[in-house]
């Protein structure tokens, strides 16, 4: 979630990494700073802790100039939200600056290594590995020594680079994270999006993993990590800022859909131990200690909010053994609800700002709970009230239907089960690596998801007609049923329900013939005996739909031929475990909803624009 805007030129940088920076705050952010290069060859770092506008008044007090430089706006993943912490970072001599996005994975072996050879720590972060790194290989030139850091490096990373032993240069690198370079009139940029740079240039190259840029007052040149030249058209960017936020998707829920495997990525990295997986929730005045204590869980939230909430309560209960009650935000406070300092109450906002969770967190405050938020706005309001926050990191949602703030959502509740869990000790070494392995995988399971959506606009064809749709899952499942119904609905404007597929007999079988469509998901976990059995018992529901001539749409594990003999249209995804199989499975629910809405229009597809999900933006003439 962090942002990078660099600029070299004729023009003052400080102002113009200023203005990119605050473009790039809908990212949200803890921290912020610059460094640029001045005439006399010294390297100025400003750096602040909290809002830009804190930035803004170290820099009135203490001005920094120069015609080229970095800045960057930071969201903690190694370290705490402080000063010192904040980019730029700096090697040993301050002669090399380094700002980044993402994660370096073996940063703790390469501070060792450095350590080992006489290098110098001044921070918590990652990040600081890299400018020693460079600050090793440097031998006069400034991509050498960056190309080479970069081969030693595990993780992603987006990095700018300057150094004044190799004046008037900036370097860029690409491995994961985006990477955009502007091309002006004497002048060129770099930034982590399109929109910090727009109202600068129109002319954009658009870095591949793997990639390089050297930026010097008279060029841009781009190379590969081995120092071969790349080639690559201009792409010259016409859209109003609006049509460049959509990215050249049809709508906004299309492309919001296309980056949830990012959004994932991002919600989970920073908080995981990858060789223990202990979770790390930090940025909270919760202690550790307290996690232990609490002998309930409260869960309140609204729409979507709220049929996360009910997975999360599957998620809780099972890794933490804590019980769980989930409420709707509008309802809580008007019944005077048992809430104690034993009590920890999770609100799940979006946007941080839903007026009825805002309520509702208050009244849990009032009566001795403590508070923590799920919300994807840094510094709105639920976020302030809450004793702590696990961000999400969605990036901004516009689109009214929500579809990645959901499965971040998910995400953020496996996370806090499984931090319960460890605090409890219901949750051993061994099954949390386990687990944290599956959730790692995740967002690379999404991308095989979203690769098949020629079905899924097929079975929008399909169903067109329908005016009438039934949604059905057991356990963790049902709450995905809940949450397509609601897609369904405010996609299509057509009537559709979820409900417990064991509640069937209890009057929905009454309604099913061959004009109402069937959505069953059926997933399984084949090392879980509880998937098993609710497995084999959704398998007899979707006899008794067909038993009365109901279209059936199976969402089933990959493989699964049982479901597939009965089904009418069957939809595969990728194994996983069964808390987490619903960020897989909404997906497909998803994209029904969005091509059920117009199902002829192909151009902009899931799977046309799939490589804009990582940030490689094609240039055509916005839809």
């Amino acid at each position: 979630m962090c942002g990078i805007v660099g600029y070299i030129g004729t023009q003052p940088a400080v102002p113009i990494i200023l203005e990119g920076l605050k473009r790039l705050e809908y990212r949200g952010y803890d921290s912020a700073g610059l460094a640029v290069c001045c005439g006399d060859n010294q390297l100025q770092v400003r750096r602040a802790q909290g809002k830009l506008r804190n930035l803004e008044k170290a820099i009135q007090l203490n001005p920094a100039e120069g015609f080229y430089g970095i800045g960057h706006t930071r969201w903690a993943t190694h370290g705490r939200p402080t000063e010192e912490n904040a980019h730029p970072h700096r090697d040993c001599k301050g002669d090399i600056v380094v700002v980044h996005n993402g994660i370096v994975e073996n940063y703790l072996s390469l501070k060792q290594q450095l350590q080992a050879e006489g290098h110098v720590f001044q921070t918590e972060t990652d990040t600081e590995v890299i400018a020693h790194l460079v600050e090793k290989h440097f031998q006069g030139n400034l991509e050498e020594a960056v190309r080479a850091t970069v081969k030693e490096l595990t993780g992603v990373f987006a990095m700018a680079v300057i150094s004044r032993s190799d004046q008037s240069k900036i370097v860029a690198a690409r491995s994961g994270p985006p990477v955009v370079i502007g091309l002006g009139d004497q002048e060129f940029f770099v930034a982590s999006d399109v929109t910090a740079i727009l109202a600068h240039t129109q002319d954009m190259l658009f870095l591949d993993d793997g990639e390089m840029a050297i930026l010097t007052p008279t060029g841009a040149q781009l190379c590969d990590f081995d120092g071969r030249q790349v080639s690559r058209q201009v792409s010259r960017i016409l859209w109003n800022p609006i049509e460049v936020e959509k990215g050249g998707y049809q709508h906004f829920m299309l492309k919001e859909i296309c980056e949830q495997p990012r959004a994932v990525r991002d919600t989970t990295l920073g908080r995981v131990g990858l060789d223990t997986g202990r979770i790390f929730l930090n940025e909270m005045d919760i202690a550790p200690a307290e996690f232990s204590q609490f002998r309930q869980v409260r869960i309140i939230a609204c729409g979507t909010s709220w049929h996360a909430a009910l997975a999360g309560k599957f998620m809780i209960e099972r890794l933490a053994r804590v019980p769980v009650e989930v409420d709707y935000s509008s309802e809580f406070r008007y019944r005077d609800p048992i809430v104690s300092e034993h009590t920890l109450t999770v609100v799940i906002s979006q946007s941080g700002e839903t007026a009825d969770t805002l309520a509702a967190q208050r009244e849990a405050k009032q009566k001795g709970s403590k508070t923590l938020a799920i919300c994807n706005v840094a510094g709105s309001m639920i976020t302030r009230e809450a004793a702590g926050t696990i961000y999400t990191h969605a990036g901004p949602e516009i689109g009214v239907a929500s579809t990645k703030a959901f499965t971040c959502q998910l995400t953020a509740l496996f996370i806090l089960a499984m931090r319960l869990g460890q605090a409890n000790h219901s949750l051993d070494e061994s099954t949390s690596r386990c687990l944290m392995q599956e959730l790692l995988g995740i967002p690379g399971k999404l991308e095989e998801v979203l690769s098949n959506d020629a079905v899924y606009e097929a079975l929008a064809r399909r169903l067109h007609h329908f005016r009438n749709a039934l949604f059905l899952g057991r356990g963790i499942h049902y709450p995905i049923a809940l949450e397509g119904a609601l897609k369904l609905k405010e996609i299509s404007y057509i009537h559709a329900e979820g409900y417990p597929a064991g509640e069937m007999k209890h009057g929905p079988n009454a309604l099913i013939d061959e004009n109402l469509p069937v959505v069953v998901l059926a997933t399984r976990d084949p090392a879980s005996s509880e998937s098993r059995v609710l497995y084999e018992k959704t398998l007899s529901n979707i006899q008794e739909v067909k038993a009365r001539d109901g279209l059936v749409i199976a969402v089933v594990t990959e493989g699964d031929d049982d479901a597939r003999k009965i089904a009418d249209h069957v939809i595969e995804i990728p194994r996983t475990s069964e808390l987490l199989a619903p960020i897989l499975e909404i997906v497909p629910l998803q994209l029904m909803a969005s091509y059920r809405r117009a199902p002829r229009l192909r151009r902009g597809s899931a799977a046309q624009s799939r490589q804009k999900c990582d940030g490689r933006v094609t240039a055509r003439a916005p839809v």
